[in-house]
């Protein structure tokens, strides 16, 4: 199998290397990591966040929306 050599900052490389398992190369790390995955497989991964966070994060949401579309009038000369 052929390889190729790929650059990421310093910062990519520690969260790679901290959820690599043992004996497992980077390579076999990042395909577990970019794998297809089902919708099933995200359930619960926030259950722990505090109905505020929840809130900051629909506000955050709301507002990219918002600002999208004041852009897609602007582009449409509205």
């Amino acid at each position: 199998m052929t390889s190729k050599t790929i650059s990421v900052s310093e910062d990519v490389y520690n969260l790679l290397k901290k959820v690599k398992l043992e004996k497992e190369s980077f390579s076999q790390t990042i395909r577990r990591l970019v794998k297809d995955r089902r919708i099933s497989d995200c359930a619960g991964l926030w259950s722990d966040l505090s109905d505020e966070a929840i809130e900051e994060m629909k506000a955050g949401v709301m507002e990219i929306k918002r600002l999208a579309s004041l852009e897609a009038a602007k582009i449409e000369g509205r």
